[in-house]
């Protein structure tokens, strides 16, 4: 009787620890930071000085692009914006965020993302979020920003899918 007890015993214990083990397989749920239809990136897109060559430090950022459209398949089209601070000539600082938008999307092609869901956008220095009479201010100026443009082929908030910036080139080509 008692090793009947005990073994009952250790049946309900391994019960009681296989349960959590199996809800351990599970991938935890990946949460997202959005600032209206921005998406908030954990660290800045980095580029080596005045190229559109993506830096190594970029990838966290690109990991974070990559997932979020993976996992919210009814974003059709994402806006890549590319963003200059106020240094340069205004036609320079333009193309330099078109070919840098167009950098990160093929970034993001290259890890699976489909081209098609990506509209990458050049606004030069004609958007500032800072002042540009500081180097952080310029610093923040530079920037890249993966905006939600459609959601299930339909424009969000009637925007044009280009935000008013200038499109940067095909993804997949």
């Amino acid at each position: 009787m008692r090793q009947a007890i005990l073994f009952a015993t250790l049946l309900m214990a391994g019960a009681s620890l296989a349960a959590p083990a199996l809800a351990d397989l599970s991938p935890p749920a990946r949460q997202y930071e959005l600032d209206g239809n921005r998406l908030v990136l954990p660290s800045p897109v980095e580029f080596k000085t005045g190229t559109a060559e993506l830096l190594p430090a970029s990838a966290k950022a690109i990991n974070v692009i990559a997932s979020y459209l993976k996992d919210k398949s009814y974003i059709s089209l994402m806006r890549i914006e590319g963003h200059l601070d106020s240094t340069g000539s205004s036609e320079a600082s333009q193309r330099l965020s078109e070919q840098r938008a167009l950098a990160v999307a093929k970034a993001l092609v290259k890890q699976g993302t489909e081209c098609k869901r990506l509209l990458p956008v050049g606004f030069g220095a004609s958007k500032p979020v800072a002042a540009n009479d500081s180097p952080e201010g310029r610093a923040k100026n530079r920037r890249v920003e993966a905006i939600n443009a459609e959601l299930r082929g339909r424009a969000i908030g009637g925007m044009p899918a280009d935000g008013g910036g200038k499109p940067a080139g095909d993804p997949c080509k």
